[in-house]
């Protein structure tokens, strides 16, 4: 028997199926997921970025953040709290290879999520864009079931603290 927060989020992510399940999803989520596998769009905008003298900083910037958001996120964090994903908790088909490291927090949604507020600093019309395919990333991460809820908002929460660091030393505005 599930209690408290765990059960909480197992109904979440079979919410997310119920309402949202359906073959065109399935078809969809996985390549939506796999433009955040490693964080490569995100490296590729900011090394495009870099290329440019009007917005080399924010090519800094970026870079900076998901090296930083791939340290403490996807190397301490995850091997800290090792907290196994809902898929290999619970039986369900796999749309997408079974993942291999621990779920908290969610690297995909961390990277996304930085990408997409320093993209937002820069220039709204970058930004605004940014943050519907990271909005869009996290939610497959659900979609999957690779990853609860709070792996998700913990990738979010964490990405902000990134940003508001780097914020300090290297604003691109």
């Amino acid at each position: 028997m599930l209690f408290g927060t765990e059960a909480a989020e197992l109904w979440i992510l079979n919410l997310i199926q119920d309402i949202f399940g359906c073959g065109f999803l399935d078809f969809l989520m996985p390549k939506i997921t796999a433009l955040g596998n490693a964080g490569i769009i995100w490296i590729l905008v900011g090394l495009v970025l870099l290329c440019t003298k009007k917005y080399r900083r924010g090519g800094v910037f970026l870079l900076v953040g998901l090296l930083l958001g791939l340290i403490f996120g996807n190397v301490i964090l995850k091997n800290l709290i090792a907290r196994p994903r809902p898929c290999w908790i619970y039986d369900v088909p796999l749309l997408i290879p079974n993942p291999t490291d621990f779920s908290f927090p969610s690297g995909h949604t961390l990277s996304s999520f930085i990408s997409a507020f320093v993209l937002m600093r820069i220039n709204r019309k970058f930004g605004i864009p940014a943050l519907v395919l990271a909005i869009l990333i996290a939610f497959s991460r659900m979609y999957l079931f690779v990853h609860f809820p709070t792996d998700i908002l913990g990738g979010i929460v964490l990405a902000y603290a990134i940003y508001m660091m780097i914020r300090k030393y290297i604003d691109p505005a």
